[in-house]
């Protein structure tokens, strides 16, 4: 037993060194670095079907790991919301939201249904999964051509926070709707949802109505009284413990930890400059985030990437048209043309939201997700996280002036 758990750290160990490796060469590259840890981690899933490398206890280690990882994404997600200021600027962002929102899930639907075929609850998954941005990637482009305090950069920041939030509302209601309507594909269609959803909504309701009592009236006093006790910088601990056990209890009420934990990000949220600046969230947040990617790519099947060109280009095409045409039309109304197409090719990327959903599916069953259906996915968020930011650079540098908003 302590040679097997030696082996396994060694493995561990050697994985974190990978990745810190991978990382700064990636971006160098200017390549995002989810893509290498997609590869890291079906490498290691061709290794083990090759040597057994991991075994049963190692694959056990890795998902909880990639489990975490979840966590801190979300987290981190929720963290970096600014509720507020999306509330007072809800008019403009909110047209190009609905558009985008809409024609991705339309198009997602699409051309899993009509296109390739697939049955009604996978196509459903890959159509909410669609709605979701990503994005990291997106503010990292502007702000690396110092536009985000624009009022292009603004509006298209604020769309992108809008299209996670609605990711994960919509991940909910898919994971409460989904396990329903299979286990009775033959009941009235709409009097099950209905009434499955006014449980959703009820339990929903609830468990918000907890994170808002909590962030007015505790997490202020907790923060600050372990501020006073500790005499290490580690109060981001202590916000990320917290941020565990109400991922944690967003598990146990059945609507799963990552929605758990992007509640738990704004619920902290009240100061997020504060814990941003902490050096220790900085080593977390990256190090979590590549095992839940390495966790992705250890769940591609090999087997299920033959014929995996054809679906994947079909899904990669609707991915790209449902942002570019769904923000252009409504951003036309709103900022000059070439603003409009630089924000709709900002939110094509997809990365955390949509392929948790996607992973989520998987869990359920191939009714929901199949393997193939997952590495189709999978491929499109490699897809659209690469060719991004060698359309959008350029465009940014040259056709966007850094002029700072107003008002």
């Amino acid at each position: 037993m302590e040679l097997n758990d030696a082996l396994y750290m060694l493995l561990i160990g050697g994985v974190v060194v990978l990745v810190l490796l991978l990382r700064p060469g990636l971006e160098r590259l200017g390549v995002p670095p989810l893509v290498g840890y997609f590869l890291l981690g079906f490498l290691l899933r061709l290794a083990d079907a090759r040597w057994a490398l991991l075994g049963a206890p190692g694959h056990q280690i890795f998902e909880f790991l990639a489990h975490v990882g979840v966590v801190v994404l979300l987290f981190r997600v929720g963290l970096e919301s600014d509720l507020p200021g999306l509330l007072a600027r809800l008019p403009a962002a909110s047209v190009i939201w609905g558009g985008n929102v809409v024609v991705s899930g339309g198009l997602g639907y699409g051309a899993a249904a009509w296109v390739l075929g697939w049955a009604f609850l996978p196509s459903l998954f890959v159509a909410v999964a669609l709605t979701a941005t990503s994005v990291g990637i997106s503010v990292a482009l502007w702000e690396e051509a110092d536009a985000v305090q624009t009022e292009s950069g603004a509006l298209m920041l604020d769309v992108a926070e809008m299209d996670d939030i609605s990711g994960v509302l919509l991940m909910g209601l898919l994971f409460a709707l989904a396990p329903v309507l299979h286990q009775t594909p033959d009941a009235a269609l709409l009097p099950l949802a209905a009434e499955t959803l006014a449980w959703f909504v009820l339990k929903f309701a609830a468990f918000t109505a907890g994170c808002v009592l909590f962030s007015r009236y505790v997490e202020e006093r907790l923060t600050s009284y372990f501020e006073r006790i500790q005499s290490w910088s580690g109060t981001i601990m202590v916000v990320l413990g917290f941020g565990m056990i109400v991922a944690a209890v967003a598990g146990l009420l059945g609507f799963s930890m990552a929605i758990g934990a992007f509640f738990a990000g704004l619920i902290f949220s009240r100061d997020p400059d504060a814990v941003k600046m902490d050096a220790s969230f900085g080593a977390i947040h990256p190090l979590f985030a590549a095992f839940f990617f390495i966790g992705v790519g250890l769940r591609v099947d090999p087997a299920a990437l033959g014929g995996v060109l054809l679906p994947a280009l079909v899904l990669l095409g609707a991915a790209i048209a449902g942002k570019v045409l769904g923000t252009l039309l409504p951003a036309l109304a709103l900022t000059g043309g070439t603003s409009a197409l630089l924000i709709g090719l900002s939110l094509v990327p997809r990365a955390e939201i949509m392929l948790i959903i996607m992973q989520r599916g998987l869990d359920l069953g191939a009714w929901a997700v199949t393997p193939e259906i997952f590495a189709h996915l999978v491929i499109v968020s490699a897809a659209t996280t690469l060719l991004t930011p060698f359309v959008v650079r350029p465009l940014l540098h040259r056709h966007l002036a850094p002029t700072p908003a107003t008002g």
